[in-house]
């Protein structure tokens, strides 16, 4: 999938004032973007905005939203009957009831009052993308963009190529899917795209097992939740989201693909019915590994068909599952999780009870019993450019020891490729990378393995080394999210380009630990010791463009900018490191000139400097022993590079034993740790 970014978004426009209709205006419009939100006529336009007030004000229950940011949010949607107000907008989503001939008059109307260089996406669940094409003027700038209910809160969405679809349209509106938030997977134009295609199965597949008296939905409910690790079964999640939909759904795909899509007869006398699901009754335990079992058959079955279809890749098909479902793990994760060959039994059995062919996918995996392989690292080379795109982006990008692999055989291959003049490494989704996988740390600490999380962090030296060295400039595309081993790897990168949407901290000491990728040796050579101590002690997060401010980051553009400012990272010479304003100046100060026991007993002067209180007083929650060793290796880092590195190695094992590493890592998103200083 194309991912360029050239085009400038500004105004966006959403035909289709529902709930799926205002929950994208809604998102768009909590990113910042002004939004043109269309329907009928008036009393359509209002009933659409008071869903999204609604919305909003249970966002500030939850404390999600503070009354002041949902002012702003709302202001920034504009609702109206009139489509003459979509005259200027980049891009329109239309998000009408699912009517293929509504569809294409809704095209044919933004053809007339849109600019022609304007993007026209569809929102469609079941149409191909090319025939909603069909007819217009330019096919080319019209793209499949499928979200997911609720549209304001699930992330997933899938970004469809139609025939005529160029490349540019696809590209720029990938990237703002990036830009508002959403984590976009690729789809080829097939009906029912990625996640659809296995998930309406898998409610289809329920109900036909209660129509044949295989056991009720309460057993079937359970044993879906055993199979899949999910927290609601298929008969829930369609008294949820619409029984009527489902059967719409499984009408499509069956017309499409065959009789194991098709929908159960109960189904549609359900829909009859008027009634949600009886979720009522007394589970049968007996029962459940054959129900989850054909379940996990058929969801595999049509997994596999999908890449054999190359609609999609067995990456994106998990992810959709992750993020878009809330599963758990994807279907080929579960693959693996069963194992391929009793994997590949289950999906012959769903085979042979539909007389279908065994999808070359599973059938090589399970016959050979070896498991599936995961690309977390995606190479794009253009015009000498070899972007690696790290690819966890429901993990945030988080480094494994997969990913660590996957990027240093990424790097050697572009390092050496004569046809590739520079580098690039960006991330998938919102963030650029989000640290290393906290979970990884906790597990081994349980184990007691802290020579795995040793071997790990010398790994990541050893890639940050190679990429420090590489011959060739390589650069850093900070789009998004940067914290810890996330800053780490870009500060070993020759140039960092960050956006202006851009965030990034050392978050480690809050967590009981200390940077231990080079991050308390590459960011004084950066901005001095003074202000790397008050990154790593406070764990501030800053934007972008105080980060350019310091000299941490190289350069700082707007989104859509950012591609064009790292071609001119990859040509220009090292920055000088910038004078301070006056505010990062005493931090300086204050940081180079007391030790870290005087700023956590709060003995140092701040003049009533309320942005000096406010550091010190951060230090004052972080854990003693990280912030003593972190002091140490900042100061150490006076020293030749290589000796400082060593030095971070050196003390991995120490902190990694301590009370407060795990009470820190192990709290992470749960509560705030209480370190005893032990």
């Amino acid at each position: 999938m194309s991912t360029s970014r050239e085009s400038s978004f500004r105004k966006l426009g959403v035909i289709g004032a529902g709930n799926m209709g205002g929950g994208i205006a809604q998102k768009m419009a909590t990113e910042g973007f002004e939004v043109v939100l269309v329907d009928l006529d008036d009393e359509k336009v209002a009933r659409g905005m008071s869903i999204i007030d609604s919305t909003l004000a249970a966002g500030v229950e939850r404390r999600i939203f503070k009354p002041e940011q949902v002012d702003a949010i709302k202001s920034r949607i504009h609702g109206t009957s009139d489509w003459n107000e979509l005259a200027d907008v980049d891009l329109v989503v239309e998000a009408v009831f699912e009517d293929r001939d509504v569809k294409r008059d809704v095209f044919r109307r933004l053809e007339e009052v849109c600019r022609e260089d304007a993007i026209l996406a569809t929102n469609t669940s079941s149409f191909s993308v090319t025939e909603l094409a069909e007819g217009s003027e330019h096919p080319q700038r019209i793209v499949g963009l499928h979200y997911f209910y609720h549209p304001a809160k699930n992330r997933l969405v899938e970004v469809i190529p139609g025939r005529e679809t160029s490349a540019d349209a696809v590209g720029a509106s990938w990237a703002l899917q990036e830009q508002i938030g959403k984590t976009p997977i690729a789809s080829a134009d097939a009906s029912g795209f990625v996640v659809n295609r296995y998930f309406v199965p898998w409610l289809n597949e329920a109900v036909r097992i209660l129509e044949e008296g295989e056991a009720d939905i309460a057993t079937i409910e359970q044993a879906c939740k055993t199979a899949f690790g999910v927290g609601m079964g298929p008969f829930e999640l369609m008294n949820v989201t619409g029984v009527p939909i489902a059967l719409h759904a499984a009408t499509t795909l069956g017309q499409e693909f065959g009789p194991l899509y098709a929908p159960a007869k109960k189904l549609a006398q359900q829909v009859e019915s008027g009634e949600m699901w009886n979720l009522d009754g007394e589970t049968d335990e007996s029962r459940f590994e054959a129900i989850g079992r054909r379940m996990l058959g058929v969801v595999f079955h049509v997994a596999a068909a999908l890449v054999d279809e190359q609609v999609s890749t067995i990456e994106d098909t998990d992810i959709g599952a992750r993020v878009g479902l809330r599963w758990p793990k994807g279907p080929f994760e579960l693959m693996n999780r069963m194992g391929t060959d009793r994997a590949l039994e289950a999906v012959r059995e769903v085979c042979a009870r539909w007389e279908l062919d065994v999808p070359k996918t599973i059938s090589e995996r399970g016959e050979a019993a070896r498991p599936f392989h995961f690309r977390l690292v995606k190479t794009d080379v253009r015009d000498g450019v070899a972007t690696l795109t790290i690819n966890r982006p429901d993990a945030m990008n988080a480094l494994n020891e997969s990913v660590v692999e996957q990027l240093h055989q990424q790097l050697r291959a572009a390092a050496t490729d004569p046809a590739v003049t520079a580098i690039v490494v960006a991330g998938a989704g919102k963030a650029f990378i989000a640290g290393a996988d906290i979970r990884f740390f906790v597990r081994n600490i349980d184990a007691g393995d802290l020579d795995r999380i040793v071997e790990f962090t010398k790994a990541g030296h050893a890639l940050l080394e190679e990429i420090s060295g590489c011959a060739k400039p390589v650069v850093a595309r900070m789009h998004g999210l940067a914290l810890g081993g996330g800053m780490e790897l870009a500060l070993a990168c020759h140039r960092i380009v960050a956006s202006t949407k851009a965030s990034m901290a050392f978050p480690e000491t809050g967590i009981g630990i200390y940077p231990g990728l080079g991050g308390t040796q590459r960011t004084p050579r950066r901005v001095g010791p003074g202000l790397a101590k008050w990154l790593i002690f406070t764990g501030q997060m800053i934007g972008g463009r105080e980060a350019a401010r310091i000299g941490l980051v190289d350069a700082v553009a707007t989104p859509d900018a950012l591609d064009a400012a790292v071609r001119t990272a990859i040509e220009s010479a090292a920055l000088e490191r910038p004078s301070l304003a006056d505010d990062h100046a005493a931090l300086e100060t204050l940081f180079d000139g007391n030790e870290v026991e005087e700023l956590r007993a709060g003995r140092a002067e701040v003049d009533d400097n309320e942005r000096l209180a406010k550091a010190v007083k951060q230090v004052r929650f972080k854990a003693p022993i990280a912030l003593q060793l972190a002091e140490k290796l900042i100061d150490a880092s006076t020293q030749p590079l290589e000796e400082g590195l060593a030095l971070e190695l050196d003390h991995l094992t120490e902190i990694f034993r301590t009370e407060d590493a795990y009470e820190g890592l192990s709290t992470v998103g749960r509560r705030r740790p209480e370190f005893k200083g032990r």
